[in-house]
């Protein structure tokens, strides 16, 4: 599999990222994509060609590798691999399509028009739905991959010895598994950097949306200044504009006399 192809695609992903993007792509690609490509296909190798089970019974064998292991760790890592990093993908598409609308709007109203958008790049309106959204998809992705391996292997270990009474075979036979120790390391080591991602891609949706909450409020509280401030000059002009008006100034009235209010 050529993981350079996917490697040269998701590149452009970080100009888009926040810190916690960039982190979880650097892991990706240096603790899972590389440690996979380079050492984890080679410890499993033909796994199915080095279980061993002590019995000559045709068929015996191909059962009891199917029974433990139903599905190869490293397709089901590949898999992983592939559905967790194709949806930042959707984030440089939703980019490119910014990119060309703009550029549509200039070519009809000229390049002196409104702009559309004042950076295509910046996580706004549908830009920040699709990045959220792909750091949930990511979650859920990793998770259910850590539950299958959990569920379909019963559990992380490797037994070096595995027993076996599975039909063809005559009886119990007991089945050997290579290298189990070093696969046994391999297997919990891409599950701590799954649970890694995870820990990332939640820490960086509770930032964006505490960004978001953020820019919400302090925006409300300046529209609730300045309409304060227009509300405050407005009173204070209308009583100067009232004061200045020609004639209009109330009339002297004369105290009474003493000698009307006596009589």
């Amino acid at each position: 599999m050529n993981w350079a192809f996917l490697q040269g695609l998701l590149s452009g992903v970080n100009k888009y990222s926040t810190a916690f993007g960039r982190v979880w792509l650097s892991i990706v690609f240096l603790f899972r994509v590389m440690v996979f490509v380079v050492a984890a296909e080679k410890v499993w190798g033909d796994e199915q060609k080095d279980f061993k089970c002590n019995t000559a019974q045709p068929g015996c064998h191909n059962v009891c590798y199917d029974h433990f292991f139903p599905v190869s760790h490293v397709r089901l890592w590949a898999l992983q691999l592939i559905f967790v990093t194709c949806p930042s993908l959707l984030v440089v598409m939703h980019v490119a399509y910014r990119d060309d609308r703009e550029r549509k709007h200039r070519l009809k109203y000229g390049e002196n028009c409104h702009h559309l958008y004042k950076n295509t790049g910046k996580k706004r309106g549908g830009l920040w739905w699709t990045y959220v959204l792909t750091l949930f998809f990511k979650i859920a992705v990793d998770a259910t991959f850590v539950y299958l391996v959990y569920h379909i292997y019963e559990g992380y270990d490797f037994p070096s010895l595995i027993k076996c009474e599975e039909k063809p075979c005559p009886n119990k036979v007991d089945c050997f598994i290579a290298r189990p120790t070093e696969k046994r390391i391999f297997t919990i080591f891409m599950v701590v950097t799954s649970l890694a991602c995870i820990l990332l891609s939640i820490f960086e949706i509770v930032y964006l949306i505490g960004k978001r909450c953020r820019e919400c409020f302090t925006a409300a509280h300046k529209s609730r200044q300045v309409m304060t401030n227009t509300m405050s000059s407005g009173s204070t002009l209308l009583e100067s504009n009232v004061l200045k008006l020609p004639g209009k100034t109330p009339p002297d009235t004369p105290a009474p006399s003493y000698s009307v209010a006596i009589s």
